[in-house]
């Protein structure tokens, strides 16, 4: 990062996005196609939007004097993740900085409890939860609800992270997150048969759009894919998820995009699990899969451009998460694209220039057809090479063949 070369300059707004993750760096390619200029407050000069936006301020959003040196000429303040101070934020409001979401929606993605307490005055239908303030907390809200439960972290958990499920009593963990100053809060362990996604976008106009409905399917805590749209979702429950979504998001006065994950109980009925105020996993299938992306739509959103259509552009999309393999494979990352395309040369691959490391996210492939389970069969397999080096279904990138295949020849 050089902070001395210049800035680009021009009639098109500057839209300031805090973070410099992967989310940042696909709203960046999106900025592009608009003309625009996204301006990125990176950590780390090696984060995904750091290596490729021309204009790049280093710091920490905790560092308010950072915060305001970057959005100085900015039309717009967003952010590419939840984890930035109030007291910073507000100040940046106070000196007359447009942020989207505002600090009053924001909080609502920041802390579970207040989110939790808010819904739930709404009469948006939640887990049943309680504060936890000591160890005893917990067992009681067992005793009411049974085991097993869910203990969160009130602030800074994502993709798993901040989450324990307690079978039983463990009194010692709570009083060790509570020593360490973790805010807490346990919730029912919801019985479900799977989980959505309504991701909607707003302006400060009050124009809002929203997206199909999604299922996120997840293993250990992280989602794997996203399934456009949610295959079986009866079209009545998916519209009253929108108009949920869409709800929450007037009712917090969010600008930008609001991301509502969902639990689908196996009673059929909807509760919200989390929000999200930021481009969001569950919506990278738009890219390809929608006639607006989530990215530009977000950069729209936080300008108050009118929005941009929703449609999807196929009958079933899918996007898989390519996650650093236990053991990094010895082939390179970009022999590992020559063989994927070589086989499925209609995958569109997402790379975020991260280092592999087991479980980590470092991009995404996203395919699209007319039949969802095929779809999603070319996406776990593309998404399992990229990360693996190695074909699921032991198909041979010299062969062309499956290994069972060779074996009958």
């Amino acid at each position: 990062m050089d902070a001395t070369r210049p800035h680009p300059v021009g009639p098109l707004p500057v839209v300031g996005m805090v973070g410099a993750g992967q989310l940042a760096r696909m709203t960046h390619q999106a900025a592009i196609a608009l003309g625009q200029s996204l301006r990125v407050l990176a950590a780390d000069p090696a984060d995904p939007a750091a290596l490729v936006c021309a204009d790049v301020h280093a710091g920490m959003p905790s560092d308010l004097e950072a915060l305001r040196a970057f959005s100085r000429g900015c039309s717009a303040v967003t952010f590419d993740h939840e984890q930035v101070p109030q007291e910073n934020l507000r100040a940046l409001v106070e000196a007359g900085v447009p942020v989207h979401p505002g600090p009053d929606a924001l909080l609502h993605a920041q802390d579970k409890l207040v989110m939790r307490r808010r819904l739930a005055g709404l009469g948006v239908a939640g887990p049943a939860y309680t504060e936890v303030r000591e160890p005893a907390d917990v067992a009681g809200f067992a005793g009411e609800h049974g085991w097993p439960v869910v203990l969160k972290a009130a602030r800074g958990g994502y993709d798993g992270r901040g989450v324990w499920l307690l079978r039983g009593p463990e009194p010692e963990l709570v009083a060790e997150l509570l020593a360490a100053g973790t805010p807490l809060l346990v919730e029912e362990a919801v019985p479900m048969r799977r989980e959505l996604a309504a991701l909607v976008a707003r302006s400060p106009f009050g124009q809002a759009a929203a997206w199909p409905v999604v299922e996120t399917v997840q293993e250990d805590g992280q989602c794997v894919q996203v399934l456009a749209p949610a295959p079986g979702l009866d079209p009545d429950v998916a519209a009253g998820a929108q108009e949920m979504a869409l709800r929450i998001a007037a009712e917090l006065g969010v600008t930008g995009l609001l991301a509502v994950e969902l639990f689908e109980r196996t009673d059929g009925v909807l509760v919200v699990n989390e929000l999200a105020m930021r481009p969001h996993n569950s919506g990278h299938w738009t890219i390809e899969g929608s006639r607006t992306s989530q990215f530009e739509q977000h950069l729209r959103a936080v300008l108050d451009y009118p929005l941009g259509a929703t449609a999807p552009t196929a009958p079933a999309v899918v996007m898989a998460n390519v996650l650093g393999a236990a053991r990094s494979p010895a082939m390179s990352v970009d022999e590992r694209v020559h063989h994927l395309f070589a086989r499925f040369p209609d995958v569109k691959v997402h790379l975020y220039g991260k280092a592999e490391r087991p479980a980590r996210k470092v991009g995404h492939v996203t395919v699209l057809g007319d039949d969802m389970a095929a779809v999603r069969s070319r996406a776990a397999l593309a998404a399992a090479w990229l990360s693996t080096a190695e074909w699921p279904d032991g198909w041979s990138p010299h062969t062309g063949l499956q290994q069972q295949e060779v074996q009958r020849a």
